[in-house]
Formats: structure tokens, sequence, C-alpha cells
């Protein structure tokens, strides 16, 4: 019998013992975690200051090269400070996202997001050979952080321009409204998507700009579409892709409706 009961109190004891190891793994978990979220953040920042900073200093090389053209200096340095507060919204929004934080949302039309977009990137697609597209009508309005989705429309469009080179193609931007939604579409007709990479291609650091050949300006890191997909979560929307090789890709984004008397 006594055997018995310091069997239980050693079996006892040794549940403890794991229990206390469990905590302690789960609190190293936390730290973990904590750490994965601030790199994730990080490479999603570089990311999209990157897509910034370009036409940034497009629009500062314009300035210095043209000290005579007055007007010419004050419209690319006006560019540049519109540049560098949009740069200080979106990583106030990305920050924001990753901790939880709720941002206001506001009905906007989305025909200005686009074009916004377009100005920011201080590039004339015409001289990639590609055919921009825009297929929205005037008063479709979108209930979303601005920003948010800019930056979302801004990753389809980019990788749109980096499938389609160098020869060149047609980018496609339109959207309508359903019963429920707001349907937006950003389609390309560069080399499509392979079937094995279609089902992984939202998915933090994933990526198909592997090829160093490649003509597009960079690699890529595997952030533009995980990121994307987070807004679109977090607008309580969704995305997906339709692509073949050799067809082209077609990205479609539902957002909900806005909500009357939104603003």
């Amino acid at each position: 019998m006594a055997s018995i009961t310091e069997k239980r109190l050693s079996l006892h004891r040794r549940v403890e013992v794991q229990q206390h190891q469990n905590e302690a793994l789960k609190s190293q978990l936390v730290g973990l975690q904590h750490l994965a979220n601030i790199g994730t953040v990080s490479h999603m920042i570089a990311h999209e200051m990157n897509n910034l900073l370009t036409p940034m200093k497009s629009y500062a090389t314009f300035a210095l090269d043209n000290p005579d053209d007055r007007a010419l200096t004050e419209k690319a340095l006006r560019k540049a400070a519109n540049n560098c507060e949009r740069a200080s919204k979106i990583m106030e929004s990305m920050l924001a996202l990753v901790n939880g934080e709720k941002q206001e949302k506001t009905n906007v039309r989305l025909i200005d997001l686009i074009e916004e977009i377009f100005t920011c990137l201080c590039r004339d697609f015409a001289k990639d050979g590609i055919t921009v597209e825009i297929q929205v009508p005037d008063d479709l309005a979108v209930f979303v952080v601005p920003v948010q989705i800019q930056q979302v429309l801004m990753n389809l469009i980019l990788n749109a321009r980096d499938a389609m080179l160098p020869r060149g193609g047609v980018l496609t931007i339109k959207a309508n409204e359903a019963d429920e939604t707001v349907d937006i579409e950003v389609a390309d007709t560069g080399d499509g998507i392979k079937p094995t990479d279609l089902e992984n291609i939202f998915e933090t650091f994933f990526t198909t700009k592997a090829d160093k050949n490649s003509p597009a300006e960079d690699s890529g890191a595997g952030i533009g579409l995980a990121f994307c997909k987070m807004i679109i979560d977090g607008h309580r929307g969704c995305i997906s892709v339709e692509s073949k090789p050799g067809n082209g890709s077609n990205f479609k984004i539902n957002l909900p409706k806005p909500k009357s008397g939104s603003s």
C-alpha cells in the first residue's frame, strides 16, 4: 500500500514538473512570436518604403537637374514632400495593423485612390510597353482605410508590371458594384503563375521572383501579397487570384459595400 502511495506521489511530482516545463515553453514561444512579428513588420516596411523611395528619388533628381526651372523644381519638391507624408502614414498604418489597432475607415472614391497611386509611382508605364486600362466608375466608393487599400493596389500594380517585363502588355484595373460587395480586379497579360505556386502565393516569404535574371527591378521578398491578404482580411473582404502559365494573372478583391451614412 505504501508503495502505491509513493508511486502516486512520484507521478504527481512528475506531472507538476511537466506543467512547469510547458508553461516555460509557452512563455518562450510568446517571446519568439514577438520577435517574428518584429521581423515581419520590418520586412513589410522595407518593402513598402522601397515602393515610395524610388519615385521620391526621381522627384529630387528632377529638382537638382533643373535648378533654373523654378516651376518644375517646385512641382518635383512638392511631390517629394507629399510622398514623405504618405510614407509616414503608411508606417503608422502598418504598425497599427500588425499590433491589431483599430483604424478609421471612410468612404472614398476608388478612382481617386488609383489615380494617386500612379502619381506616386512617377513612372510612365508606356515606356515599358505597357498599356494601362482603367475601367472604374467615377462614383464607385469603397469603405476602407484609404492608405491601406492603396498599398494593396500598388503592390498588385507593381507585380503586374514586373510580370510583363520586358515584353510589355496590358494592365487592366476594373471594378463594379455587386449586391453586397465592391469587386476589384487587377489583371495583366504576363507569363502567369505556375499551378504549384498558386496555392502558396499569399504565404509570407513565398516569392515567384527568385530568378536573378528576371527583368523585375528586385527579386522580391515574399512580403507584398501576404501583406495584401492581411489588409483585405482586416477589411472583412477576400482576395484571390486566377492564373495560367502564358495567360497572365487576374487578382480579385471583394470588399463589403460602404455602409449607408458612413463617412
